[in-house]
């Protein structure tokens, strides 16, 4: 294959360093005299024929912007084998001879159908804040949003310790623990409550306890939005039930994990990736996620990083018991 035009999407989920990559694949395919056209909205776009051409002016001042300049969208028609028919169609219209997508499991789950039924070739980069991708220590926009809810918790802390409350603070995760626990650590959490891990109440009741006794003046109480325990406020009702002399609050800081301006470690990984993702492209590579492992870039097929999740950390979640005492 001679690779003329390439295509660039941003789809699931936006997270900080999607610009970054993108700019990078841009002024990448610049550099190698290829012609680069970005996707609006996902997969929706491929589906719409909606490309439009992107040069190293198009992507000037966007490295330290949060969000996507491409939009973003799931895309239920790219489930169907219609919808992927007619994305495929649309690039082979246009003359797209390599698509890169930027996203999370379900994007690559996409991707890699669009290459089985058509051949397509494809190479994903991992954009998501959840770090949940096989196949790369850092997924892109985990580092941000780690950044952010530390500062969100710092602040809440302030409230804590003024009013001697315990907060449970919500955080994102469904299926995956890495921001809590990383954000447990590094605040000094009292118990975090991870996806991963098969707890009950009585582990957050010992905490507690031991909060107490120790005359600690706040507690924070992290729990990843999938955890089995149920809601933050399943889990304060709980609580109050068990200590009604607690003054308990609960803090969901939802969407505000996704926006901000990229770290300095997530638009550096984002530019590698980029890069990384077109040098693999012109070599032939095909239906591989682009990924860094111990400082070095990695390809990892589309289908293992599907298939296999990320593992977390648990040494750090002994640690986080030892610290919170």
């Amino acid at each position: 294959m001679t690779l003329n035009n390439l295509a660039i999407l941003t789809s699931g989920g936006d997270s900080p360093g999607m610009n970054a990559a993108i700019r990078a694949v841009v002024r990448t395919g610049v550099f190698y005299k290829k012609r680069v056209f970005g996707v609006q909205r996902g997969y929706d776009g491929l589906i719409q024929n909606d490309f439009r051409a992107l040069d190293a002016r198009s992507v000037k001042g966007i490295l330290s912007r949060g969000g996507t300049i491409l939009k973003s969208a799931r895309s239920e028609a790219f489930r169907t084998k219609k919808g992927r028919e007619a994305a495929a169609y649309n690039l082979n219209k246009n003359n797209i001879n390599a698509l890169i997508v930027i996203g999370g499991d379900g994007t690559f789950t996409g991707a890699h159908l669009l290459h089985k039924e058509f051949g397509f070739p494809i190479i994903g980069i991992p954009g998501t804040i959840d770090n949940d991708l096989y196949g790369t220590d850092n997924t892109i926009g985990y580092d941000t949003a780690n950044n952010t809810v530390v500062k969100c918790i710092d602040k809440i802390r302030d409230t804590a310790n003024s009013h001697n409350r315990l907060f449970i603070v919500e955080v994102m995760g469904r299926d995956s623990g890495f921001i809590a626990l990383s954000a447990g650590v590094a605040t000094g959490a009292l118990d975090v409550v991870l996806p991963e891990t098969a707890t009950n109440f009585d582990r957050m009741f010992d905490a507690v306890q031991r909060g107490v006794k120790n005359k600690k003046t706040s507690n924070i109480i992290v729990v990843a939005e999938g955890n089995k325990l149920g809601t933050p406020f399943e889990i304060s009702q709980k609580l109050i039930n068990k200590y009604p002399h607690l003054d308990i609050k609960v803090t969901v800081l939802g969407h505000v994990q996704r926006g901000g301006s990229p770290s300095t470690l997530d638009r550096v990984n984002a530019s590698v990736m980029g890069v990384a993702a077109v040098e693999n492209l012109i070599n032939g590579k095909s239906d591989v996620m682009v990924g860094i492992v111990n400082n070095k870039v990695k390809c990892t097929s589309l289908e293992r990083s599907i298939n296999n999740n990320a593992s977390i950390n648990f040494e750090l979640e002994r640690i986080s018991k030892i610290l919170s005492t």
